[in-house]
């Protein structure tokens, strides 16, 4: 495979909706027609929630529906499809968010064969890989392929690794492990002459060695390692088997199935999503489920599942994964971009696609092109009152990081304010790497992280010596928060990256609905929080604010095991709070908390809200006690905030 002619029409993906209209009513335009093409395409926009229940060709007609330009929804079930369109341009930061393979999936059904953007999201452009579906960052290429030129392969892979090619031309990555992947061992580490990052002592410490082949693990090249857990959950598991049954046949003989772990998560509360009512989903809903727990029992698998006689599940699979499973020094993989959560516990532990994950299924070697390390300086102490989950709005609203500077990064969180952290809060600030366009975070295990784990599962865990950095280790970069200057934050809705100083908010902003839970929000320290603020609610008389609905979603039976010791549940009760079993919940459009119409303003712990990630309306991301106070406020407001007008009144 040496050049390829791309057929069918092009697809500018432009912020004007006309434009985008125009096109899909068959007007073929020009680059300089196109206008300003969209950037910060996210996954949640290529394949809106009612398209995750296909795992088939059924897809491919979802293409897009999701994509928003302004206020408008301009492309229509089955708009890429019946339009013929074999290539799409966009902006920056294509593939934006979730891990969901079905975005890609749904653009090659539909007819395309090429993405050009001016840059990729990593576990989007990886997806596209493993499928067979070409990306590029050369926008000159569009004026090229209109010619009907054909476009030689080193162009399009140009600033990849050699990798990627192999797949590609292998025809994707199930084909290539078969062939190449089979009963691959780790090779021992050699000793380093030059220092080193954590992430990178890792990845040499789980290289699996292939005949023929020394690979480097060098930033930017790429290879295969093992992992000690590989995790997946209800929206991917039926896609991998009927992936894996279609390529391999019945029965699959899956590569150490012991480190196999799955989670019925996300879907336990669908039957009180208004979304899901309203269109109907919960049959295509209970057929996953059906898919997942087939799979578990065929391959007798661990499984966390729905909680027998109650509504919600064992818990969210990546906060599980820290609580129970991931240890310092190792590498996890999960069907999720929020795996990351584990690097709190030193764990390298980062988010692959429903490919990756069936291809490491049977061959137990995980796809890696070795990031670069970002070093996070966390400089000063926080305030009272400042979270985690403010120190990540603020670096997601820093210009250096929304110019991407973390993209396909590790971000390595350091410094005096990251060491006075707990392992809870370190889990928000490496969870939502994945919002900072970073590959995973991850933090040095130290004292709090054998404490951790400790307190968390009875074991001592002994750390080793190079479980660190080393002095001169080389960075792509140190960016420095003086975290003693930081102020409750918020994110305006459309993107996680729109960052906002509490008191810079202005005008006030009423609120109907507040959700304080998902797995960057639901955990012991989390509620800690929540009950801090709801407490001091209930001591001084205060409830819900009539007309707000407010939710608490534990994010594992452990935390709400956590909450009935501590005697929480009476104050949340008492203030008016609907507490609900562990679930990813409204996050994922999946269950209360999620927005019926446009018109409503939510208030949310969560950690996105790109378009339609919770509904219609509009999504305010904030820290816990941040959406605890708007509660009992009916608006946006800090707890400070509130406390002080209580004073005042």
């Amino acid at each position: 495979m040496h050049a390829i002619r791309f057929d069918g029409r092009i697809l500018f993906l432009s912020v004007d909706p006309d434009v985008v209209r125009r096109q899909i009513r068959g007007e073929d335009i020009d680059l300089a027609g196109a206008g300003r093409l969209r950037d910060d395409i996210s996954t949640d926009e290529i394949t809106p929630l009612p398209s995750l229940v296909h795992y088939d060709d059924e897809i491919g007609r979802h293409a897009h529906t999701g994509f928003r330009a302004g206020e408008e929804h301009p492309i229509p079930l089955d708009g890429l499809r019946d339009g013929g369109f074999g290539i799409l341009v966009a902006g920056r930061r294509y593939g934006k968010g979730s891990s969901r393979e079905h975005s890609p999936l749904a653009e090659y059904t539909a007819g395309i064969r090429l993405v050009i953007a001016e840059s990729f999201e990593r576990i989007y452009r990886q997806n596209c890989d493993n499928i067979g579906l070409f990306t590029a960052t050369d926008l000159g290429l569009v004026e090229r392929i209109k010619q009907g030129e054909a476009i030689p392969l080193a162009e399009l892979l140009e600033g990849r690794d050699m990798l990627a090619a192999d797949i590609l031309s292998a025809g994707g990555l199930l084909t290539y492990g078969q062939n190449n992947l089979m009963g691959l061992s780790p090779r021992p580490a050699a000793p380093a002459a030059e220092p080193r990052t954590l992430a990178q002592k890792i990845i040499e410490r789980n290289i699996l060695s292939r005949d023929g082949q020394d690979w480097d693990a060098a930033p930017g090249t790429g290879g295969f390692v093992q992992a000690r857990f590989r995790f997946i959950h209800e929206i991917y598991t039926a896609m991998a088997a009927h992936m894996l049954h279609r390529h391999y046949g019945r029965p699959l003989r899956l590569h150490e199935p012991e480190s196999i772990l799955c989670f019925e998560d996300h879907n336990s509360y669908a039957h009180r999503s208004p979304t899901h009512v309203r269109r109907n989903l919960l049959p295509a809903i209970r057929r996953l489920s059906q898919g997942h727990r087939a799979f578990v029992s065929d391959y007798d698998l661990k499984d966390h599942g729905y909680l027998p006689g109650e509504e919600g599940s064992e818990g969210i699979s990546h906060a599980m994964m820290a609580e129970s499973y991931a240890m310092p020094g190792e590498i996890c993989v999960g069907t999720d971009s929020h795996t990351p959560h584990s690097g709190a516990v030193g764990c390298l532990a980062f988010g692959v696609g429903t490919t990756d994950m069936a291809n490491a299924f049977m061959t137990g070697a995980v796809r890696l092109t070795v990031p670069e390390t970002l070093l996070i300086w966390l400089d000063g102490a926080l305030p009272i009152g400042v979270t985690a989950k403010d120190v990540v709005l603020k670096l997601l609203a820093e210009p250096r990081i929304r110019a991407g500077l973390g993209l396909g990064k590790v971000f390595e969180f350091a410094g005096p304010a990251t060491t006075a952290m707990s392992v809870d809060e370190r889990a928000t600030l490496t969870n939502m790497t994945a919002e900072l366009g970073g590959f995973t975070g991850i933090v040095a295990p130290d004292a709090e992280t054998v404490r951790f784990i400790k307190e968390r599962r009875g074991i001592d865990t002994v750390l080793e010596d190079w479980m660190r950095s080393d002095p001169g280790a080389p960075y792509a970069a140190t960016l420095t928060l003086d975290c003693s200057s930081l102020t409750p934050m918020l994110a305006a809705p459309g993107d996680p990256g729109n960052g906002i100083a509490y008191g810079d908010l202005g005008q006030p902003v009423p609120v109907g609905i507040a959700y304080g839970g998902s797995c960057t929000a639901g955990k012991r320290d989390d509620f800690d929080q929540y009950h801090q603020v709801l407490s001091w609610a209930a001591a001084h008389g205060l409830k819900v604010r009539d007309g707000v609905t407010f939710y608490l979603q534990f994010g594992t039976l452990a935390v709400r095991r956590y909450c009935e010791e501590r005697g929480y549940l009476e104050a949340f009760r008492q203030v008016g709070a609907e507490l609900l079993n562990p679930a990813c919940g409204a996050c994922a459009q999946c269950g209360p908390g999620v927005s019926s119409s446009g018109d409503e303003v939510t208030i949310s712990a969560i950690n996105r809200n790109f378009p339609g990630r919770s509904g219609p309306g509009k999504v305010w991301l904030a820290s816990p006690p941040t959406v605890a106070a708007s509660a009992i406020a009916g608006e946006i407001i800090s707890f400070g905030e509130l406390r002080a007008r209580m004073n005042r009144s």
